[in-house]
């Protein structure tokens, strides 16, 4: 096997300076698709009682999301900020993003709007949609006219 050896200093410095170049440039993308690439996971579940939304929000105060319930569409918006600071003695980079998010919902019949609750507990979202109770188990003797 022939391997054949460039002795020449200048491309082997600008072979190591793309090379340099790409592995930043890579971190880079990530970095940003990271960013701003941002929709919250959504599980969701029903229970006997009740149906359950649950949405990641790592970050995000309570303060900056909005939860609203208009014509059977439950919709959870709100805005993310994040500001990453390094300081070291020889160096300094400050990063910030903003950005919103929307998530909407079409809810089933018979749930119980006016008892809709939400709950946050390390960076997860909770909504509890109560069923409306109905009662499948009560007689009614109907009388003919």
């Amino acid at each position: 096997m022939l391997v054949r050896r460039f002795s020449n200093p200048t491309y082997n410095r600008s072979r190591s300076l793309d090379l340099f170049n790409d592995f930043f440039n890579s971190l880079e993308k990530d970095e940003t698709k990271e960013i701003f690439d941002f929709s919250p996971s959504v599980n969701t579940r029903e229970g006997k009682e009740a149906y359950h939304i649950d949405i990641d929000l790592p970050g995000i105060k309570k303060e900056d999301v909005d939860i609203s319930v208009e014509k059977n569409v439950l919709t959870i918006s709100g805005k993310r900020e994040i500001s990453n600071e390094v300081k070291e003695e020889d160096y300094y980079k400050i990063e910030s993003s903003y950005g919103s998010f929307s998530r909407s919902f079409t809810l089933p019949e018979k749930i119980d709007v006016e008892n809709i609750r939400a709950a946050s507990d390390n960076g997860v979202l909770e909504i509890i949609i109560p069923k409306l109770s109905v009662v499948t188990d009560s007689t009614k003797k109907i009388e003919i006219q």
